[in-house]
């Protein structure tokens, strides 16, 4: 009897023991399960952040804003200092790093990496005192919410997100389209934080072999050249050291230029689409991480979190060197006269390097009989396979004194402002002469890649002439540290401009036609006017079959010529001004 009471006594201490611990240490769903084969909720995620930051002062939850989902996207900062004024920390010298999880919540090991890491350098006392660290700990909220099991390639965890948004975006490509609210936000965020390292958690799909962590830095030949050497000396080598040190060795993220590993790998070319492209836009170097979905869902996030810890320790040790390298960085681009906008895989360089890989093959497949790839995980092979990693300017363009937009075109102004540029409003109609461009040539895709029909191949034709602006059409002077967003997004040749994006698409189409009863006889008036566009036609006529044979192109030549012929049609609306400024 004394010893049941006793043991009863014992059990509600333990108990209570367990909870007090629990609450002061916050367990997270992942270590909570002995598999750790389980990633935290989306209500499970906040709660642990608002618990955080209720317990300490270095820490603070900050709401952005709300997402396409109505619930809020959350940004925790970790200061040692206590300071989570933005001005205030770049005023001090603070290096400031974002980290971004759940862009796509089905590969969620940044999730429950960004909990544990909070966790661990606040209890600690580890946080760094010359780096801020600003994590949003879910950005694509209204997948994390749509819970199940839709990657059937990835080991674990036993439920997760999905990879579309509220309204079915890939949002890691919406960074500069923005067409949820979501990526509005993270802009706003980006801008306001102004990081000097970006790290987006992800897990990758693909080809097998034995690596837990792949990584993407952000294309080095698509970065300011000092900045570059600084990211490929200074950051990623020594993390590659580190995590090879550390029991995980990586290798770049594994995009094969065939349909294998063997075959090479090609350096990843992340437009301004994806997250780390649009980084690049602001002079931010971005790493990527991406776990193999084969491995388990313990190694991945063990992986991730090595990581993370690793990047944050070299990023104090460098903090200076960051600092000075990005400021220049920007100082530059204010007076840099060329731009590149295109760029292409240099193939006549090829470098090489190990590969941890297995050994494959194909086999017929006990599902459709035809062949089939497959890994043999029992055969380990490491080879030397070719490496491509060197992108080359296919198309830069001179910056102009000034670009003038129309107000009309609110959706361009509002990402414009969203990025940090600096615009001003004209004070008064006026007439402006500068460079407009002709559209001359696209291809326009026949299906729909996230929601928009992307222009490929754009030609232009530049016309210098006088247009007419409106009091309130926009004026943005070429002389800030936007630069390059600004060229990146208004020049619609440019790799992801608001051009290709279908932002000026209304320009596509003429307005104004020719019923050809009516206009034959004025057709015939033209030419008689003009002499020299008959013989020009006759030319045509008499060199293109085709032409020849259609009267009704023959007469659109002539309408296309004549005063008649809508000046706005094929004419890109945002002006390039080289030498004149309003009054």
């Amino acid at each position: 009897m004394i010893f049941s009471y006793y043991k009863s006594l014992l059990v509600f201490f333990l108990v209570c023991y367990a909870l007090c611990f629990s609450a002061f240490a916050q367990i997270t769903p992942y270590e909570g399960d002995a598999a750790h084969n389980t990633t935290a909720t989306y209500e499970e995620v906040v709660t642990f952040y608002k618990t955080l930051a209720d317990q300490y002062p270095q820490a603070k939850l900050l709401e952005i804003g709300k997402t396409d989902v109505g619930k809020p996207l959350h940004l925790m900062v970790l200061s040692a200092y206590e300071d989570f004024d933005p001005e205030s920390i770049k005023a001090k010298r603070k290096a400031v790093l974002l980290v971004n999880n759940g862009i796509h919540p089905g590969e969620p090991e940044g999730i429950d990496v960004g909990m544990l890491f909070c966790r661990d350098i606040l209890r600690d006392n580890k946080l760094p005192k010359d780096v801020v660290i600003c994590i949003i700990p879910v950005y694509n909220v209204a997948g994390m919410l749509n819970r199940g099991v839709s990657r059937v390639n990835q080991n674990g965890p036993v439920a997760y997100g999905f990879r579309g948004s509220r309204q079915n975006y890939d949002l890691n490509r919406d960074f500069i389209k923005a067409d949820t609210r979501n990526s509005l936000l993270f802009q706003q965020l980006f801008t306001t934080w102004d990081p000097d390292l970006f790290f987006d958690t992800h897990a990758s799909n693909g080809a097998d072999y034995q690596y837990i962590m792949t990584l993407i830095a952000t294309q080095k030949d698509k970065l300011a050249p000092s900045l570059a050497s600084l990211m490929d000396e200074r950051f990623t080598k020594p993390l590659y050291q580190r995590m090879q040190d550390s029991g995980y060795p990586m290798i770049p993220y594994v995009n094969t230029f065939g349909a294998t590993p063997e075959s090479g790998l090609v350096d990843f070319l992340e437009t301004p689409r994806y997250s780390s492209g649009f980084a690049a836009l602001h002079h931010t170097i971005g790493f990527m991480p991406e776990t193999h979905m084969w491995k388990s869902y313990e190694q991945r996030v063990a992986s991730t979190y090595t990581l993370l810890q690793h990047l944050v320790e070299v990023m104090v040790h460098e903090k200076e060197n960051l600092l000075a390298t990005r400021q220049q960085v920007k100082e530059s681009v204010k007076t840099q006269q060329l731009f590149p906008i295109n760029w292409t895989l240099d193939t006549t360089r090829v470098d090489s390097t190990t590969f941890l890989g297995y050994e494959f093959g194909e086999k017929p497949s006990l599902v459709t009989g035809q062949n089939r790839l497959y890994y043999d995980r029992t055969r380990p092979k490491t080879m030397q396979i070719p490496h491509l990693k060197h992108y080359n300017v296919t198309l830069e363009v001179e910056k102009p004194k000034a670009y003038v937009i129309p107000q009309a075109y609110d959706r361009v102004v509002e990402r414009l402002l969203a990025n940090g540029v600096k615009l001003r409003a004209l004070e008064r109609d006026t007439t402006i002469r500068l460079e407009m461009y002709y559209i001359t040539d696209l291809k326009t895709a026949s299906l729909p890649y996230e929601g928009h029909y992307m222009h490929e191949r754009v030609a232009v034709k530049p016309v210098v002439m006088e247009r007419q602006f409106y009091a309130g059409d926009w004026w943005i002077d070429m002389d800030q540290t936007a630069n390059r967003y600004i060229v990146e997004t208004l020049e619609p040749q440019a790799h992801d401009s608001f051009f290709r994006w279908n932002f000026f698409d209304a320009i596509l189409s003429q307005k104004e036609y020719f019923s050809a009863y009516i206009f034959e006889e004025e057709a015939q008036r033209l030419l008689e006017a003009n002499p020299a566009w008959k013989e020009e036609l006759e030319h045509k006529k008499a060199t293109e079959p085709s032409f020849a044979n259609n009267g009704r192109a023959q007469l659109d030549w002539i309408y296309k010529k004549s005063n008649y012929y809508e000046d706005t049609h094929m004419l890109y609306p945002v002006g390039r001004v080289l030498s004149i400024r309003p009054q």
